[in-house]
Formats: C-alpha cells, structure tokens, sequence
C-alpha cells in the first residue's frame, strides 16, 4: 500500500517561524514533524511514499535525501551515532515528491497523487498531524480496511465548543473504537454538529475518491474538501471511521507544538528527568528582591 502526505500548506498560523521554512520541518524536540509522520508509515509497513510539496518546501526534499558532506564530516569526527541517525533518514522509504501548484484545498492536494496512485487503495496522512501513543495509527486504520473491505477515516474525540475547527462524522458505533459513517461535515457550529467525532487526518482509501473529488463543488474561499468529496464517496461504498487513542498534535498549532514537544521529551530517556526537574521549577512563583528573582514556593 502507498502513503500520500501532503504537505503544501503555507502555516499561516505559525507565522513569522513559517515565513522561510516549511511548518513540517519545525523541529518536535531533535526531529522535523514530519520525520515522525514518515517513521509512522514505514511502521505500518509503508515504503512507498508520496510528499504532495508546493514553493518553498525545498526543505523537505533535503531533509530525506543524503548528506555526504555531513556524513563525511561526522565519520571523520568519529560521531558514530549522528552518523547512524543520519544516513537513517535516507534509507527510511522511497520517497517521491509532486508540488502542488495552486493551494485549493485538502481534496485538491490530494487530486494531484492520482496517478502516483494507480488502481491501488492508499493511505493519507497529513504532514503536520503527529500521533504519539506507542503504536502506528495508520497501522489500526490499514487492519480494519483489510478486515471490512470498505475505506476508514480516523478520527478522536474533541470537546463540542471545538468542532467548528474540523471535519465532524455522523457515525453508528459499532464497536469499542470502530463506527459506520453516515455522513459527515465540514467544520459545523456546536448546534448543528451530529457528533464531537474530529477527523484528525489519517484515511485509508480507495482510487474511487478521486472521481468524487472531480465532482464536488468548491466550499469556503473557493478550496475542494476532502470532507465534501467523502460524502460523494459515501454514496458509492462503506465507510467506516476508527477511533484513535493516544496523543494527537497539530503542528499547525502553536499550543500543540509547544505541548508535542514537552510531551514527547518526557518519554525520552535522555531528557525526561532534567526536564520534569525544570518544569519543577516551574510551580514556584517568581518573586523580585532587590531587582533579583527569586522563587518561593506556590502556596
């Protein structure tokens, strides 16, 4: 099975760290976000990849590609380690890239892999969306399209004052974590949302979507939705939606950046206990004396 990233976007929402660099390769402790969501895919038994890229993404080309002037330096230097790590990214997958030329939106993006595609089902995962919890997502998504035949969408659970942010699915719960979708929608107000179940950018699809993505009329600012194209997709086979558990990051997002970061360097054995140390510190409460800072404990 082939993955699709897309990874076009401008990351408007990070600005000014956005004005010369990709948001994908905004460092999440020592790795680019997007790093995470490739290692995500090849442990679902992905090697075949396909990084959807617009003007300015050079970035992310250079990132996977080798280094040799790097890679010589750090053998020379006998950083034996670096090395490994970074003659890694090279060898993690075939990697492909295909720009997208005009920024119209999710479905769009994903219209310009249809014939990266082939007659194959494929994967997407969107590059600035990291899942932390011990175990590849897309892998849960891959086994449930194996088991029922019909394409899935992964979604979580969002509180109901923020389902204005993303795609909602009205769904039958099947299972613990499985539901059969009956329809979905874009970004609707708390009153008219069928669900608090977020589509959080992990699909396993069929070539069928791309034909429902010719067909569906362009929404807000004039951008084709992969959520308007799922509910033509609906019309022509099963679709189901898994619950993901675990940590979801939205890079997109400052808040989540920050937090990605915190939370990923506390399950990292090497940062963990200076870390929790500092965010110790953190529960004091500054107090000036003499224009100096102290700390007192909070009470």
């Amino acid at each position: 099975m082939k993955a699709v990233i897309p990874a076009a976007g401008y990351g408007t929402r990070l600005l000014p760290a956005t004005k010369s660099q990709p948001k994908e390769m905004l460092p999440v402790v020592d790795k680019p976000a997007i790093q995470y969501v490739i290692e995500e895919a090849v442990a679902s038994g992905i090697n075949d990849i396909l990084v959807i890229t617009g003007r300015g993404k050079r970035a992310i080309e250079d990132h996977f590609d080798r280094s040799f002037e790097l890679e010589s330096s750090l053998k020379d230097s006998e950083k034996h380690d670096y090395f490994e790590q970074i003659r890694s990214i090279a060898d993690l997958a075939d990697i492909h890239y295909i720009r997208q030329k005009e920024l119209n939106g999710l479905g769009h993006a994903i219209y310009t892999a249809k014939k990266y595609v082939g007659s194959e089902p494929f994967v997407i995962l969107l590059g600035d969306i990291i899942v932390n919890n011990g175990n590849p997502c897309t892998k849960s998504l891959i086994d449930l399209f194996n088991s029922n035949k019909a394409p899935v969408v992964g979604v979580e659970r969002v509180s109901m004052e923020k389902v204005d942010r993303y795609g909602i699915v009205d769904a039958k719960k099947i299972n613990e974590t499985t539901y059969k979708i009956k329809g979905l929608i874009e970004k609707p107000s708390p009153n008219e949302s069928p669900s608090n179940l977020a589509i959080f950018g992990r699909y396993v699809l069929t070539p069928d979507i791309f034909d429902c993505i010719e067909h569906t009329t362009p929404g807000k600012n004039g951008e084709i939705q992969l959520t308007d194209a799922l509910n033509l997709y609906l019309k022509k086979t099963d679709l189901y939606a898994y619950e993901v558990s675990g940590d979801r990051y939205d890079i997109g997002s400052k808040i989540d950046w920050l937090k990605a970061n915190i939370e990923i360097a506390l399950k990292r054995e090497d940062l963990a206990e200076e870390l929790r140390q500092y965010l110790a510190l953190l529960n004091l409460e500054p107090k000036v004396i003499n224009d100096k800072v102290t700390v007192k404990e909070q009470k």
